[in-house]
């Protein structure tokens, strides 16, 4: 159930005309509670559902990137690395259109190498550029109570810190490059591992006749309860794997993980190991499934 009725809506100072790029699973419900702050949107989307559903809430639309000429800070929520070059220096991207001194607020989850690029481009450009990736479901991200990382552009930070209040609960400004990629790297090992741990625990505990109920009630009063466990406790009981975090999208951002470890020359031998759990996964069937399907894998595993 999403929150926007109760969104804070801004004084007129903060009640600028902004753009949004990506308005789909996470994007769409983020840039809802914006629009429902009172703040002018004009929104690039390629799908025309998503795009028509911002529009009868009050967003302006526009065909690409290098159109937003008349706003001074830009979101993005954006699927990969290749994405956002495209909407930052393709042929229709925003270094086409901005004007010298805009602010993009990057929120996807991306390389940092990739990041690093967007940085110098920007910067060639005369743009300013905020690296702000999330850690939240789409149910936090429809709650306005998703966790923003943040780093870059610290003035561009204080600027924009009212809009983000506006769908999140908890900031944090990490550094002034690339720090913020990094910790959701950070996140996202510990999110993946979790399911991967669980998977293998409930395994050995129903081999010893334990009900995947009692385990997981026992679990969530115990010292390792956490809040993902929690959150995630009636699906694991009830095998409900209706995605908010696919293990497809797991293996990418694994991947992500991997990578910058191999660049950086940190050994991550334990993550590999999880990125080949999710691709085995994906590979039986469950890639369009929640990542904690792996609980469902592993049991099929243990009774062959």
């Amino acid at each position: 159930m999403s929150n926007m009725a109760s969104a804070p809506h801004l004084p007129q100072s903060e009640s600028r005309a902004v753009g949004w790029i990506g308005v789909g699973k996470m994007g769409g419900p983020m840039a809802r509670n914006l629009l429902d702050s009172g703040v002018g949107l004009t929104v690039v989307e390629p799908d025309s559902g998503n795009r028509a559903k911002l529009a009868e809430k009050g967003a302006k639309t526009a065909d690409c990137a290098r159109d937003l000429r008349d706003v001074q800070v830009v979101f993005s929520t954006l699927p990969n690395d290749d994405a956002l070059m495209a909407v930052v220096s393709g042929e229709t991207g925003l270094i086409h259109g901005l004007p010298r001194g805009a602010l993009l607020v990057e929120m996807s989850t991306v390389s940092p190498e990739c990041s690093e690029r967007v940085a110098q481009i920007l910067s060639e450009a005369g743009l300013r550029y905020l690296r702000a990736p999330l850690s939240g479901s789409t149910d936090l991200a429809a709650k306005a109570a998703l966790t923003v990382l943040a780093s870059g552009d610290r003035a561009g930070w204080d600027e924009v810190l009212p809009l983000i209040k506006t769908f999140s609960a908890r900031q944090f400004f990490l550094g002034e490059g690339e720090e913020a990629r990094y910790m959701k790297l950070v996140l996202n090992t510990l999110v993946g591992a979790f399911s991967a741990v669980l998977s293998e625990a409930l395994a050995i505990g129903a081999s010893g006749g334990l009900s995947r109920a009692d385990m997981m009630e026992v679990i969530c009063e115990s010292a390792v309860a956490s809040p993902l466990f929690k959150y995630k406790q009636e699906a694991v009981v009830n095998d409900d794997y209706t995605p908010a975090f696919t293990v497809s999208q797991m293996i990418k951002d694994f991947t992500l993980i991997s990578d910058a470890a191999r660049r950086n020359d940190v050994p991550l031998m334990t993550t590999g190991l999880i990125l080949e759990l999710y691709r085995s996964a994906s590979n039986a069937g469950m890639r369009d499934e929640d990542f904690f399907a792996l609980v469902k894998w592993q049991e099929k595993l243990s009774t062959r």
